[in-house]
């Protein structure tokens, strides 16, 4: 007779044992065809340029976090609309129920359009592109073999 524990380890043991036959197969039977291109360093949509140690522009940052804050808003609209919209809990509490949920929404909708406000008034919205500037870093690597792969990659486009 296995005990309660026991039963919990046999589940652990499982998922271990089914994870790893996962991954090996997956390794088995996936083609492996590298070539050049997709060797190639990706920078979030730039074109590598120089020395991999250069930083991105934060605006790149700046938007995705933006486009998460208005993406995980709309996650929450949706079922505050299922929940809050019930006829009956409406009816049971004399319309308070409904009253509650729209200021609730409305506060919260609130405090999203301040911080929306707060970024497009700072700039953090507007999308100009500066010139790349390449930085001076002490590498090992002479400048003249990222040269040569910069106009390799260049000639392609």
């Amino acid at each position: 007779m296995v005990s309660e524990f026991g039963v919990i380890l046999l589940f652990i043991f499982a998922a271990i044992a089914l994870i790893a036959v996962m991954l090996t197969l997956a390794k088995v039977i996936r083609p492996h065809r590298p070539n050049e291109e997709k060797l190639t360093t990706y920078e979030s949509g730039e074109d590598p340029l120089g020395n991999a140690n250069v930083q991105f522009n934060v605006r790149f940052y700046v938007i995705a976090i933006v486009f998460l804050l208005f993406e995980v808003e709309l996650i929450f609209l949706f079922p505050w609309a299922v929940v809050f919209g019930q006829a009956n809990l409406i009816r049971q509490t004399d319309g308070l129920w409904g009253w509650f949920s729209l200021v609730e929404m409305s506060l919260f909708v609130g405090i999203l359009i301040l911080g929306l406000a707060y970024a497009w008034s700072k700039g953090y919205l507007d999308w100009v592109r500066p010139r790349p500037q390449l930085p001076d870093v002490q590498t090992k690597v002479p400048s003249q073999l990222y040269q040569k792969i910069n106009e390799k990659y260049a000639s392609k486009k």
